[in-house]
């Protein structure tokens, strides 16, 4: 601009000359004050546009904090759902804060509480006890602060905004179905998790199915939590005891391997179908290898990726569903290779 105002400025001196030279110059004059003008225009646009960028990155987004808790993280399976959920997170620009209460109600409801003093815009919510975690709810209620059930439900569902999780109920019918279209008769174990509405859901599937066939008998039902070691510890309990079984329902799959511990550790060798509810990559292995049934699979990507999307929409004041079911699939050694044996679905 300097440069620009100096050749103006130093013509000045020779318009002084006839009067045909001076209208020349001044036309000549006009020409230039209008390109000047121009000029100082696109420089202020210029600015303006600089000052709207500055303004633009004063208003940068401030991330959210979002919540997660699980009855356990001593399982892949809600390893898989967490990195669903925080993948989400992550591409939105927020975080996600992840707790593990490690099967214990009262440290989760503590755990929720630090949530909220941190400020968290949505709570993801695995409750260890569907009923006892009602005192944590109350207070994501009293803070305002949303909470999204995954995997399975609260006792108390007028607290949570949405539950996305498995067809649980469903999960035990076909695994019913398979083992009924195997043996003509069976002497039933089964292993679930104590105070889990999703297990609880998967037995009553399964055992809605048998009823009124006396060919299928539970000779066993023990609830445990839903961890390898304990079902290890139960089934050689069990097996101790002198009970008689061909057949073991596990809640999930990490209880069917436990199960599967227990029989080599005693030395089992009778013909038993062993059945969980994931579809992990565990599982999928050994039934590949011949030691499980079958596992009825679940999709933690999905339920992460849903749970995750379905709480943005609510915060943007979008509405959204109060219950979302996704599919569960069967999968034997008959179906195996349309399934990724190192990863989750």
């Amino acid at each position: 601009m300097k440069s620009f105002m100096t050749h103006f400025t130093g013509n000045d001196h020779w318009v002084t000359g006839s009067n045909v030279n001076r209208r020349s110059i001044g036309t000549c004059g006009a020409l230039i004050i209008a390109a000047f003008v121009a000029f100082m225009a696109l420089t202020g646009c210029t600015v303006s546009n600089n000052s709207e960028n500055e303004n633009a990155e004063d208003m940068e987004h401030t991330p959210l904090k979002f919540g997660a808790t699980y009855m356990t993280m001593n399982n892949p399976y809600f390893e898989s759902l967490d990195d669903s959920i925080e993948e989400v997170v992550v591409a939105n620009g927020d975080v996600l804060l992840t707790r593990d209460p490690a099967q214990d109600q009262n440290k989760q409801n503590e755990q929720i509480q630090e949530m909220l003093d941190e400020g968290v815009a949505a709570i993801f919510l695995n409750p260890v006890d569907w009923k006892a975690v009602k005192p944590a709810l109350i207070k994501c209620k009293e803070a305002g602060v949303p909470v999204f059930d995954v995997d399975t439900y609260v006792y108390d569902r007028e607290y949570v905004v949405s539950s996305i999780l498995s067809d649980n109920y469903n999960a035990g019918v076909q695994i019913a179905h398979d083992m009924m279209k195997k043996r003509s008769s069976a002497r039933i174990a089964i292993i679930n998790h104590e105070n889990i509405n999703s297990t609880s859901l998967r037995v009553q599937g399964f055992l809605d199915t048998i009823q009124g066939n006396p060919r299928y008998r539970v000779v066993v039902h023990e609830k445990i939590t839903a961890e390898l070691e304990v079902a290890m510890e139960i089934t050689k309990t069990i097996i101790d005891d002198g009970i008689r079984f061909d057949v073991v329902l596990g809640g999930n799959d990490p209880t069917a391997l436990g199960v599967l511990a227990a029989l080599q550790l005693r030395r089992v060798e009778d013909p038993i179908l062993i059945y969980g509810i994931d579809g992990s990559p565990d599982g999928k292995t050994m039934i590949k290898q011949g030691f499980l049934e079958g596992t009825s699979a679940q999709f933690p990507i999905e339920i992460g990726n849903t749970a995750a999307e379905t709480a943005y929409r609510y915060l943007r004041g979008e509405s959204v569903e109060s219950n979302i079911i996704i599919p569960v699939k069967l999968i034997t050694q008959e179906n195996l290779v349309d399934y990724d044996m190192a990863g989750w679905q």
